[in-house]
């Protein structure tokens, strides 16, 4: 190991995962492994008493804190942090960037491309994998934000109160069938595929009042 190692904090919620990034970072004489996260709150306190030079995140790590709170309080204190994610939406790119990631990189990259990353991150430098440039540049270019109907909204406040579908359904006097519909709506124009995420953009965006 040289002197001038990038010291590396690795964080993701998946044994075999980190296990397999560990073997792998290893194969590189520049790079150091000096600690693994399972959880947010874990990479939030080993980054504190680690100081690392990059930390190599995850963005969904099960329940706690999420890898983009994670990285907000992280890159706060001056750490690097490279999301390294199998999610590529909009909204996840959009969430971690402005939580303060250096990069934001697929993990169906080629290891040459992790390294280098990694490389990058270390000296504060961006990389962004080809699919997520493309997404921010066409962000950059001024897509307009997304226009919900009202009836898309008043789904959106019921989704933020935590109902399913059924009682969505009941609450604004509409099918299930309808209630689907609409979500599929607001995922497609939210970037997003989950409940959640289209709750956290829409908070981001201040679509909930």
């Amino acid at each position: 190991m040289t002197e001038a190692a990038v010291r590396i904090l690795l964080c993701d919620d998946h044994a075999v995962v980190r296990a397999g990034l560990l073997a792998l970072l290893g194969s590189e004489p520049d790079i150091e492994v000096v600690g693994e996260a399972g959880t947010g709150e874990e990479a939030v306190a080993m980054a504190a008493k680690l100081r690392p030079d990059v930390v190599l995140m995850d963005l969904q790590l099960g329940p706690g804190i999420d890898g983009v709170q994670a990285t907000r309080s992280i890159s706060a204190t001056g750490i690097h942090v490279l999301v390294l994610t199998t999610y590529d939406t909009d909204a996840d790119i959009a969430r971690a960037i402005a939580a303060g990631a250096t990069g934001y990189l697929l993990k169906a990259e080629r290891p040459e491309e992790l390294f280098a990353a990694i490389r990058a991150a270390a000296q504060g430098r961006t990389t962004l994998s080809p699919p997520v440039a493309s997404r921010v540049m066409n962000q950059m270019r001024g897509a307009a934000p997304p226009t919900l109907t009202a009836r898309e909204l008043d789904i959106l406040a019921q989704l933020a109160q935590g109902l399913g579908n059924r009682d969505i359904a009941r609450a604004l006097f509409i099918s299930q069938a309808t209630v689907k519909t609409h979500l599929g709506r607001i995922y497609d124009k939210l970037g997003v595929d989950t409940r959640a995420g289209a709750v956290a953009v829409a908070k981001e965006q201040r679509l909930l009042s």
